[in-house]
Order: structure tokens, then sequence, then C-alpha cells
């Protein structure tokens, strides 16, 4: 048996944002990585100028699943699921009375589709969001750390979905983290090199008061895993533009500073552990602490 890390993700274009580097770094290790995507986007506001035009909006889904593909293969995903849910669209939006929403979907029916995902695959790592998300209460995203919690113990449970594959018990459940310190650092260094930071100062005085709760409540807060990501530092940033309709390559934001000087700010990418069946119940640098399994690839169903 290889490692396999399985990460499961709300649209197309959040695989791109959050935790790029550590699939890629993963991924040249020689771990099998795969993608769940679990709505097509089909919500999205189209961000970049040069694609709003009628012909994208009405072929909007289409295009996002080429985009997330041309991602997913830059990041170095070997497999890519998509769940088969529709975008839920933002809260209170009309699109979250949609049938077909994933938000809308029966917990156990989606539930069940991730489970029978991590019975084929045999991941022993799952990343997800974490329970808390107030920042940005997202309808999809809300459910994808949902179905991942209870998928993360009933794909163990031969007498649950029993008609979806041999139970599957992973390893460790991780929650995939904004970084404070990175945020910090951005807006530091476009005032270094007397740029418009991106971060309010509203923003900033959150960022920094969130830090500051987390010092404080790091003797009970769940230990951390911080992934170094130099070698593959651009690969956000390559993955991102991608994503064409979403991403404006003029975003101060994600494309601000010069390449050359964002990949070597902060190359971490943080994660929490949310579960650890390995008995390490500790942090550092590595998702598979603990996990002691070859890295010799297998073939995909194997």
């Amino acid at each position: 048996m290889s490692r396999c890390l399985l990460t499961v993700h709300a649209h197309p274009d959040d695989e791109a944002s959050k935790g790029a580097g550590t699939v890629a770094v993963y991924h040249d290790a020689g771990v099998r990585t795969v993608l769940v995507t679990c709505t097509g986007g089909e919500e999205g506001d189209i961000l970049n100028p040069a694609m709003d035009s009628d012909e994208v909006r009405a072929n909007l889904a289409a295009i996002r699943r080429s985009e997330l593909e041309r991602s997913a293969g830059i990041i170095g995903y070997d497999e890519v699921v998509m769940l088969g849910y529709r975008d839920s669209g933002m809260p209170g939006s009309p699109a979250n009375t949609d049938p077909r929403c994933f938000a809308a979907a029966p917990v156990d029916e989606a539930v069940g589709r991730l489970v029978e995902v991590i019975r084929r695959e045999r991941p022993q790592v799952i990343v997800t969001y974490p329970k808390e998300q107030s920042g940005y209460p997202h309808p999809d995203h809300l459910r994808v750390n949902e179905i991942s919690e209870l998928a993360f113990d009933a794909a163990g449970d031969p007498e649950k979905y029993p008609q979806s594959g041999e139970a599957w018990q992973p390893s460790r459940l991780c929650y995939v983290r904004w970084s404070v310190k990175r945020m910090r650092a951005t807006h530091e260094k476009f005032l270094e090199l007397g740029l418009e930071s991106p971060f309010s100062d509203e923003r900033m005085a959150r960022m920094l008061k969130a830090e500051e709760l987390d010092a404080e409540a790091s003797g009970a807060r769940a230990p951390t895993i911080i992934v170094d990501v130099s070698e593959r530092a651009s690969v956000t940033r390559e993955a991102l533009l991608a994503h064409a309709t979403q991403v404006d390559p003029s975003s101060r934001h994600w494309f601000g500073l010069p390449p050359e000087i964002a990949d070597r700010l902060y190359p971490f990418e943080e994660y929490e552990v949310a579960r650890d069946l390995t008995g390490a119940d500790g942090g550092g640098d590595d998702l598979f602490a603990g996990i002691d399994v070859a890295l010799s690839g297998r073939t995909h169903g194997g």
C-alpha cells in the first residue's frame, strides 16, 4: 500500500488557493494525490474582465471544468473526482433553493458519495475545511467540512454504506488554514516596497487580533502541521491563473508582488490536525508523520 493524500474542496479554483503547494510537494515525492471537487462552480462570478462575455456565461460550467483540469495538472493531482453537485451560491442567494445544489443535498447521500471515493482511493490523510468559517460562511464550504468529518468515520465502518466498497479507515484528518503569518508578511512587503497593500487597515487589525488569540490559545489548540513548500512556491500562482474566469491576472491580492519576492515571503502552508488515529497527536512538518507506508506508486483503483 502506498501513500495517498485526498483533498476535499467546494468549487473549481479552491484547490488552487488552498494548499496547492503542499499537494505539489507530496506528488513530487511519490504520494498519490486525489482531488474531490464537490460542485461545478456554476454560480461563480466572472472576475476577469477579459473573460466576461455572454458566451462564457452561457458555458460557465463547462469552462470551469476545463479550468479545473488545467489547474489540477499544474498542481500535480493524479485524479480529479467530481462529487456531482451544483454550486449553492452565496448565503441568501436564489441558488440556495435549487434542489440540485450541494447545500440542499441530503447529508447521508453526500457522505455516501465521499465514502465511496475514500474506500476506492484509500488515503491515509484527508485535507478539508475547518469547522470555524465565520469569515467566509459559504454554504458549500460549510458542507465540505460536514461531510468530510462524517465520511472520515463512516469510511472505516463496514456497517455503513456497505454498497460503497470495502471499509477503509484514514489515519489523519487535517484542516487547511489561511495563514495569518503569510498575510502579514505580504502586507508588510507591500509597504516596504512603497506599494498599496491589498489588505485594508481594518482587515489587518482583524488578522493581528486573530494572531493574538491564536497565541493565547496555543496550549489548548489542536496541533498544527507546517509544510515547507519552498520548492513549489510558484504553483499556487500558476494554478490560479489557470482559472481564467475566476481570477483577475491584475489582482493585487494574488499577483501584486513580483513573483520572485512573493515566493520567498512565507513559503509554508499550515494545517490544523482535526483527527489523528496514529497515536502521534502532534504537529510538525509532515502530514504523513507516524504513518508507515511505502512511497511506491500504485495504479488507479489498485
